[in-house]
């Protein structure tokens, strides 16, 4: 584990396609062929974060913000705990930026308002700003493949970490070509960053895309991130470069071309078009569009301007404008980033740092923790390991609380398998259970980690850490054996009390209005209890979920293993 300075799975939506359909991928093995490699003698230049950010406005209001006798090695925080504030931050760093724009993501969906970041990140490098954007290669499938069009801009560089071989339409196809290599496909670069003239950054658990800004039509993702301002930047951009330099980050030139990512841009169109006339009941003529001047600027236009199933007269969703940097509350506390190595993805090159990662340090974390533990993961599969540390919490008499998904609320459903196996052992040891309920939109302004929600309902999908109410961890990881053995993760870790204490509110806010307490009944059952004010009543089997589903994943549960949860 990569730690900045001392302090005293495939990540699992990737492989959440209907249950119904996994038999597929078993017809799929035996028909495709031709498993296809990756390309050879790849050239990566060498380039780093900005030196310094003090000569750029940016840096220059990181330290006009610093109160007076704020030591210089303290850094400046604010929670990141609405949908709304999520982008209009982004937003914010995007159009502030002067010099460099370093942004690492899981995900980057080829969505509306990803193409209205996007169409800022174009601004930023037209005015000189150097962009940089680190992709990791899992979801760079259909509409989201087209992102990778960013790489042909002057000025913007793009990578693509861990990538597979094989075409873009289609990530089921794609995964499948690449089982003959199954061990490396599973490891996944999970971290996420968004840096502007290494002064100010945004970690936490959203990609970027419509579902985690609250405006995508079906379910969004209720998550937390946090800005930061100062030093602590410096260490987020030291670990960017990290993985930036490494062998396992290929230009998106070496992967596909300009040409590719035209075809692929016509036949997403296509497919479009062909789906609004079947849903019309009559033949709507496409619409014509003036051919592109080159392959490159169809890649760019791809980037800035992905297709979308809407109707073409409909407005784009509501985005909010840029934050007011000099205005947002800071609090100042000391902090440290703490991250996997890059070569976490490879075993037999990390031999030495093999139980050094960002879920050991907050299992050591735990296991120093005095009065009380709250937990917030939405995949949450403990392991035996994991198990005894509880264990040993327990008896020390620290209060030990987990926030975590229903299956209801769970965006991928077998993961809920792994929880499931060890929830009456937890409720055992004195673990305090707590699984949110699939909320619907109308209740996400009062119920949820701040208001600006949309569509139908809404997912856990914050990971965070709250010891002895003064220490706080914000990042990617989950409490799972995923995040430890198969992703790299990113975790900030703060130390502050009055950061601690808003964050819990938070959580409290879900535990008194939206979430489930589950207890044990006499006769050794679940019982999930609502809060006493809910509209919503007890239930004695998974709330809010079909029998169906219920009994799929019974089925399915004794043969998954943990780590592949």
């Amino acid at each position: 584990m990569f730690l900045a300075m001392p302090l005293p799975k495939l990540p699992h939506h990737a492989f959440a396609l209907p249950l119904g359909r996994a038999w597929l991928l078993t017809l799929l093995a035996l028909g495709l062929s031709g498993c296809g490699s990756l390309p050879a003698n790849v050239e990566r230049s060498v380039s780093h974060a900005l030196a310094s950010p003090a000569g750029t406005p940016l840096g220059q209001l990181a330290a006009a913000r610093r109160p007076a006798g704020v030591a210089p090695d303290i850094s400046g925080y604010a929670l990141v705990d609405s949908p709304n504030l999520a982008f209009s931050s982004r937003l914010a760093l995007t159009r502030q930026a002067s010099r460099t724009l370093d942004i690492q993501y899981y995900a980057i969906h080829g969505d509306e308002s990803t193409a209205r970041l996007l169409r800022e990140v174009r601004a930023a490098s037209a005015r000189g700003v150097r962009v940089r954007i680190l992709l990791d290669d899992f979801n760079s499938t259909g509409k989201n493949a087209l992102v990778m069009g960013m790489a042909f801009l002057p000025g913007v560089e793009m990578r693509m970490y861990n990538p597979l071989p094989g075409g873009r339409a289609s990530t089921v196809v794609r995964a499948v070509r690449s089982l003959h290599d199954f061990r490396r496909m599973q490891h996944r670069m999970h971290n996420k960053l968004y840096i502007a003239d290494n002064a100010w950054g945004i970690t936490g658990g959203r990609n970027l895309g419509d579902a985690y800004f609250g405006t995508a039509d079906g379910s969004n993702f209720v998550d937390m991130d946090v800005l930061a301002a100062g030093p602590v930047v410096q260490q987020m951009s030291a670990s960017f470069d990290q993985y930036w330099n490494n062998p396992l980050a290929y230009p998106v030139q070496s992967l596909i071309s300009p040409e590719q990512l035209h075809a692929l841009r016509e036949q997403l169109a296509e497919s479009t078009d062909a789906a609004n006339e079947g849903a019309a009941g009559n033949t709507v003529a496409p619409a014509t569009a003036q051919p592109p001047a080159s392959a490159e600027a169809s890649a760019v236009q791809a980037a800035i301007d992905p297709p979308t199933d809407k109707d073409a007269d409909e407005p784009p969703a509501a985005l909010p404008e840029a934050l007011d940097l000099q205005r947002q509350p800071l609090i100042w506390a000391p902090g440290t980033l703490i991250v996997d190595q890059p070569f976490k993805l490879v075993p037999e090159l990390n031999d030495n740092h093999a139980e050094d990662t960002v879920v050991d340090g907050m299992l050591s974390l735990m296991q120093g923790a005095q009065r009380d533990v709250l937990i917030v993961s939405p995949y949450f599969v403990p392991g035996e390991a994991m198990m005894k540390v509880f264990a040993d919490m327990r008896q020390r008499g620290v209060r030990v609380r987990v926030l975590t998904n229903s299956l209801a609320s769970n965006d991928a459903p077998l993961a809920h398998v792994g929880y499931a196996r060890y929830r009456k052992q937890l409720l055992q040891l004195g673990v305090e259970l707590y699984e949110m309920r699939a909320l619907k939109s109308q209740h996400l302004d009062r119920t949820v980690f701040g208001s600006g929600a949309g569509g139908s309902k809404a997912s856990l999908h914050s990971k965070l850490f709250i010891f002895d109410g003064r220490v706080i961890s914000i990042g990617s990881m989950n409490l799972d054996l995923r995040s430890k053995l198969q992703n790299t993760e990113v975790a900030l870790l703060i130390r502050s009390a009055a950061l601690s204490r808003e964050a819990a509110a938070r959580i409290e806010d879900v535990f008194d209005d939206s979430a489930w307490r589950l207890e044990l009944t006499p006769t050794g059952g679940l019982l999930w209890r609502a809060p006493p004010q809910a509209r919503f009543d007890d239930a004695r089997s998974e709330p809010d979920a079909g029998w169906s589903l219920q009994l799929l994943l019974r089925i399915l549960g004794p043969f998954a293993p943990d780590e592949m949860l």
